[in-house]
């Protein structure tokens, strides 16, 4: 017992240093979602440009996750932490120095690729550190730090735009100064440059404790992909992944323009606040979704949160202005459960090759990229109205896994009726 302790304070350092890597990486991955009716106006854009923006960035995840574990088991987690960071700080400062429609999609798929790599990493070093007894519990933390950053990001972003120049100002008038008068929101990616810089520092420094990966955690061969793209039930949940990644992105990314096209909201204030709370309800939806999850099946539970997530989109894309404000948030509380009911239920289903399996399933982020980009797409064509509606297919497609998902493990349960 004394020894886990030990083992505990020794690598307390990595789990910090984890948790600073889950709020960068949310922390710049969530801001599009605030940003992209300025970058639209800043661009003279259509939909379906606008649409392109989030694809670029998450199309990188489609690209990268699985290399990324190959890379990983090849040159070591320090080597590919610092190269994450290194990246993400040149392609920000790069972005700031020529902003431009072309540099910003080359910026986001550069960041997106960091990310990928990043995700890939931290985890196994998460579970390390902090003790495989205590990796569920550390996991649901970095989950809390990811909501927490795509709270916050909001609010800086309605900082360095909304700031007057006054005294209390001064630090958003410096950085707005690094950038054209008329662009006040590019001031964001040189904040960014700064914090990969400072995260660049700290990895570096920082002393990192041996990682042995379970046989199941490992990227895997060549053959254990193939053997699993043969699994039906791995192309299954990999199209859940892929359209709860859509959903997620499809709803938080068009919130902001949806306000201001149908509402007249104003993006940089109220919109933005909208979207930093869909992240916060998601957030606390998460922490209810570990408690139903001890009381009841987590098929059933997907079932009746896919449900009422559809409800609440319709009344959100259909009701008033106030109505609108409330129900769009509430889409982030319902849909919060569902990331890590597929996930569970993918690996449950499968006997060997998680590891390899995790990195298909990853790839399966890439719904974030053609999901939000079909929305555009058809907000160009009929209206935004029209294409936020298109978030019920892949909406209908994660509810049809409550009702023939098979898993070889169901989730432990606590019985609430009392033992004779």
């Amino acid at each position: 017992m004394s020894n886990q302790n030990t083992t505990a304070k020794k690598y307390y350092h990595i789990i910090i240093l984890v948790m600073l890597v889950f709020f960068v990486i949310s922390f710049i991955t969530n801001i599009l979602n605030s940003i992209i009716v300025d970058v639209k106006q800043s661009f003279d854009l259509s939909l379906t440009l606008t649409g392109l923006l989030p694809f670029s960035f998450f199309i990188a995840y489609g690209v990268m996750s699985i290399p990324a574990g190959f890379l990983a088991e090849k040159y070591g987690d320090k080597t590919l932490l610092i190269i994450s960071f290194f990246v993400m700080m040149l392609a920000s400062w790069g972005f700031t120095f020529n902003p431009s429609y072309i540099t910003f999609t080359i910026t986001l798929f550069s960041l997106g690729s960091c990310m990928a790599v990043l995700q890939v990493v931290i985890n196994p070093m998460l579970r390390v550190a902090g003790g495989e007894e205590h990796f569920a519990f550390n996991s649901v933390l970095a989950q809390l730090v990811f909501g927490l950053a795509s709270f916050a990001s909001p609010y800086l972003y309605k900082y360095l735009v909304s700031a007057n120049g006054t005294d209390s100002d001064t630090i958003a008038s410096v950085l707005r100064g690094f950038v054209p008068d008329n662009l006040p929101w590019v001031s964001l990616y040189f904040v960014f440059a700064l914090i990969a810089l400072i995260m660049l520092f700290i990895v570096f420094f920082v002393k990192y404790p041996k990682i042995h990966k379970n046989e199941d955690e490992k990227a895997g061969d060549r053959s254990s992909y193939l053997s699993l793209l043969k699994n039906k039930w791995t192309l299954l949940y990999f199209l859940g992944i892929f359209c709860y990644v859509g959903t997620e992105q499809g709803i938080g990314n068009w919130i902001s323009q949806f306000l201001y096209e149908y509402h007249g909201i104003d993006p940089q204030v109220l919109g933005a606040d909208t979207v930093a709370y869909f992240w916060a309800m998601l957030t606390i939806g998460c922490l209810l979704g570990l408690l139903l999850l001890k009381v009841m099946d987590s098929r059933k539970l997907l079932i009746y949160a896919t449900f009422i997530t559809i409800m609440t989109i319709i009344v959100a894309v259909t009701g008033t202005s106030q109505v609108a404000l409330i129900a769009f948030p509430l889409v982030g509380f319902f849909i919060s459960v569902m990331w890590s009911i597929i996930f569970s239920l993918a690996l449950n289903s499968v006997k060997n090759h998680h590891g390899s399996l995790s990195g298909i399933l990853c790839t399966g982020i890439a719904g974030g990229a053609i999901v939000p980009f079909i929305v555009g797409w058809i907000g160009e064509l009929v209206s935004l109205k029209a294409g936020m509606f298109f978030l019920m297919i892949p909406l209908l497609f994660i509810l049809s896994i409550g009702f023939w998902a098979n898993p070889l493990v169901t989730n432990k349960t606590i019985s609430l009726k009392k033992e004779s």
